[in-house]
């Protein structure tokens, strides 16, 4: 059993009481867990939004329409959504340790398995099956955090996680539209597969920080748990949170998802244009996530995500007239940092709503958030 170094009570970094001694190795570990589990992040998302810039070629290669093969996208973002409901209730009941690695071994196994598709309707199939394999991972890496750090110190590690969720929404979005006329696109879900199997590695090392199983195994009642979710949503916060979450998420992934087949449609771009178009997206939070996070805590969130809400739809409506490409590009960059100002900060909200119950909190949050995004990119979609 690995003993833990104590943290001196007026050191910055005090925060590990939530966590019992043997879970916590020592602060140092506690951050290059954080660092690993931010390479994990970056990694889910990288391969959720490397898909929706290779529409247009998609659906030149199998022969559909772009709306055909643009289901890929709610195929896997909804599954994760649902899937992640039952993720968190098991965390809460049986550690995170069990779940977080087998759900990283899911992802690595199924993102390979997608690339024997032979038709659109196997590709399309290959995608719930990941989006439920792969769900485990970011919501309790999240509220992970709830237990590693104090909410006065939250901003900086959720800031790291939701900079990789935009650090893996840019480069997927711009590095899969440019590698895919090199490899060819099962070459970027297979290479995507191999880079999940490094990051597994380095995760196994600091298992014994993810938690083991609750002392307590009873089983609840499907009452109890429903009751559960509606104390989560009873308080006006709470209401307020998700709802935001929700909506929030519809936006974003309905304009995201189509903006391939805008710059295909509207400016005649191909892969290689499209992956360089959207080359800003996501570069704010993954630059500015921590500082953005810091912000957060030094002077709160009630301005920030206004803020944040503003530019994502003043930024959206900038792509209606006919622009120049250049202020398209410049737009999109803007897109995401409203996303960025906005749904990390609601995170931070949420890991202080559940209490004991942090994984059922954070559960409902990416389960809002993922299911806004499937259901963004269908609405979108269909406009």
């Amino acid at each position: 059993m690995r003993s833990a170094r104590p943290a001196s009570p007026r050191s910055p970094r005090n925060g590990l009481a939530a966590v019992p001694t043997e879970a916590v190795a020592s602060l140092d570990e506690r951050e290059r867990l954080l660092r690993v589990l931010a390479a994990a992040t970056f990694l889910i998302f990288f391969q959720a939004y490397m898909v929706a810039p290779l529409i247009p070629r998609l659906s030149a290669v199998f022969h559909v329409s772009a709306q055909t093969i643009g289901l890929i996208v709610p195929a896997y973002m909804v599954p994760y959504g649902v899937s992640i409901l039952f993720y968190g209730l098991l965390s809460d009941r049986i550690g995170r340790r069990r779940i977080m690695l087998a759900s990283l071994l899911a992802f690595i196994l199924l993102t390979a398995a997608t690339a024997t598709a032979q038709s659109a309707s196997q590709l399309i199939s290959w995608r719930p099956l990941t989006g439920i394999g792969a769900s485990g991972d970011v919501p309790l890496a999240l509220a992970l955090m709830g237990e590693l750090f104090p909410f006065e110190q939250r901003g900086r590690p959720l800031g790291w996680l939701f900079g990789a969720m935009a650090g893996g929404m840019a480069f997927g979005s711009t590095f899969g539209a440019l590698v895919e006329p090199l490899i060819g696109w099962r070459g970027v879900f297979l290479g995507t597969s191999a880079v999940g199997a490094c990051v597994l590695t380095l995760l196994l090392p600091y298992r014994h920080l993810l938690g083991d199983a609750p002392q307590t195994r009873t089983p609840e009642s499907l009452s109890a748990v429903l009751t559960a979710y509606g104390a989560l949503l009873s308080s006006w916060r709470g209401r307020r949170t998700y709802t935001y979450v929700f909506v929030n998420a519809i936006f974003h992934s309905g304009v995201f998802t189509w903006l391939g087949v805008y710059f295909s449609q509207r400016y005649g771009l191909g892969e290689v244009g499209i992956g360089l178009a959207l080359l800003g997206y996501g570069v704010p939070g993954f630059v500015f996530g921590p500082f953005i996070g810091r912000a957060a805590d030094r002077w709160g969130r009630r301005w920030l995500v206004p803020s944040g809400l503003a530019i994502g739809g003043v930024a959206a409506a900038a792509l209606v007239p006919d622009v120049p490409l250049v202020l398209t590009a410049v737009a999109v960059t803007a897109l995401s940092l409203g996303y960025d100002m906005t749904q990390p900060l609601l995170a931070g909200i949420v890991t202080a709503l559940g209490g004991r119950r942090g994984g059922q909190a954070m559960g409902l949050n990416v389960f809002l958030l993922f299911t806004g995004f499937g259901l963004g990119s269908l609405i979108f979609g269909e406009a």
